[in-house]
């Protein structure tokens, strides 16, 4: 199955180290950052008997100017027959969104789960063993978000970028890099 082949090149601990000391030697302003991705069905009570997707905790760490941020998400992967579809899902009710991480995530029940209505989902396709997708959401009528992720054996390459009236907000020039740690 290619939901299989995907979470297992998605999920794992990765960072951007070697990209980061490469733009500090450049001079060049850019966040370390890290990504922990765990696949985490087995804290979902109650998910339907046929259920055939991944709920991934996505824990991401950001630091710039010695200053750590961190940024966790719930998204839910599912094979369709358009590719790998990701869909975001709000923090379960209960838990802290500051620190909110696989290790700290209390069991919860499928049906108290909710899809983000912000976030339009991502859709990814395969080729020559690279997945590749993204999708552009609009949080609010002057808020855009736009991802773009390339998935490969070697890196996660992923873009995003916030724009307020037009103009970004957060999100870099180059895709974040990270690697296998």
């Amino acid at each position: 199955m290619k939901l299989d082949e995907f979470t297992e090149m998605m999920t794992g601990h990765f960072d951007n180290k070697e990209q980061f000391d490469k733009m500090q030697a450049e001079g060049k302003t850019y966040p370390y950052a890290e990504h922990v991705n765990t696949i985490c069905n087995d804290k979902i009570k109650n998910l339907p008997e046929d259920f055939n997707g991944r709920f991934v905790v996505e824990e991401s760490y950001y630091e710039t100017n010695g200053k750590r941020h961190a940024s966790p998400h719930l998204f839910l992967i599912t094979e369709t027959e358009q590719g790998i579809l990701l869909s975001s899902y709000e923090i379960p009710e209960g838990e802290d969104k500051k620190v909110f991480s696989y290790a700290s995530m209390k069991k919860v029940d499928y049906a108290e789960l909710k899809k983000s209505e912000k976030f339009t989902p991502a859709l990814y396709h395969e080729k020559d063993g690279i997945w590749e997708g993204g999708s552009i959401s609009q949080f609010s009528p002057v808020m855009i978000f736009k991802l773009w992720e390339k998935f490969s054996d070697r890196c996660l390459e992923v873009s995003e970028s916030m724009e307020v009236n037009g103009k970004r907000t957060f999100g870099y020039d180059e895709p974040i890099i990270y690697k296998r740690v």
